[in-house]
């Protein structure tokens, strides 16, 4: 696992851990970067099959061997406790943490995450799916920022993407990777579960997001015994991108609460 460690380096520096949805790149989090490495020790990384990482997604493994990751990650840097923010597939990830190793999370933050996949969102997939299928990896990956961004913001923002296009397909994850990651979030279901999960958490939603509908992150937020729900106006799936700012007040504000 290709990871990276920045931040506080004191002995006794809180620990957060982030991780992104189905691009798996730990380079996702850039906007959160300056504000997380005040106060924290900041571990970001790449998913398996993607990015420096590399290699194959588990056929069989799903949300549950990614979490295994980043518990070998944890174990290699010897660490006892940390905080987890994750994106979407992410999130699923955080998710599971809390339910297989609770004594291990502290603070928990999930961004346009699901415990149970809402048929929507199986659409959107699908849609990726037939695109990746039948017209190829430019099609699929230009198709990308239609459900992240919100329009508005990807017209002022056509260069950056048409940068991440290029990029995006020269670095393109693998058609077996991909759809075994999509396989994955469409099969998580912790529904009935989330009663389970005591850690703190901020849930925070759009009520744009074209993938995940914000009704999702309410569920989540209703289902989980010590839940914080923030919805933006706006901002979209990938609304730590879009709307930064705003993003990094309500994150900074929940993760150091308790040394208020």
């Amino acid at each position: 696992m290709h990871f990276e460690v920045s931040g506080r380096t004191e002995p006794d520096a809180e620990t957060i851990v982030l991780s992104s949805g189905l691009g798996g790149a730990g380079a996702y989090w850039a906007p959160q970067m300056d504000v997380l490495q005040r106060h924290f020790r900041v571990v970001i990384y790449d998913h398996r099959g993607t990015g420096r990482t590399g290699g194959e997604v588990p056929v069989d493994g799903g949300i549950a061997a990614m979490a295994d990751d980043v518990m070998e990650i944890v174990s290699q840097l010897s660490i006892a406790r940390f905080h987890f923010m994750g994106h979407a597939l992410g999130g699923l990830i955080g998710l599971d943490i809390a339910l297989r190793w609770p004594n291990y999370l502290d603070r928990l933050v999930l961004i346009n995450a699901w415990s149970k996949v809402d048929e929507h969102s199986l659409r959107c997939f699908e849609a990726r799916i037939a695109l990746l299928e039948n017209t190829g990896v430019e099609a699929f990956v230009r198709a990308q920022p239609l459900f992240l961004y919100p329009a508005v913001w990807m017209s002022e923002n056509a260069e950056r993407l048409a940068r991440d296009d290029l990029h995006g397909v020269a670095h393109f994850q693998g058609r077996d990777n991909v759809l075994r990651r999509i396989d994955a979030l469409r099969r998580f279901d912790i529904d009935d579960r989330l009663g389970d999960i005591k850690s703190n958490t901020l849930v925070i939603a759009a009520k744009d997001d074209l993938l995940v509908p914000y009704t999702r992150s309410l569920r989540l937020a209703e289902g989980l015994e010590h839940a914080e729900l923030m919805v933006f106006d706006a901002g979209a799936h990938a609304v730590n991108i879009t709307e930064a700012d705003d993003f990094n007040r309500e994150l900074e504000r929940f993760l150091l609460a308790r040394k208020a």
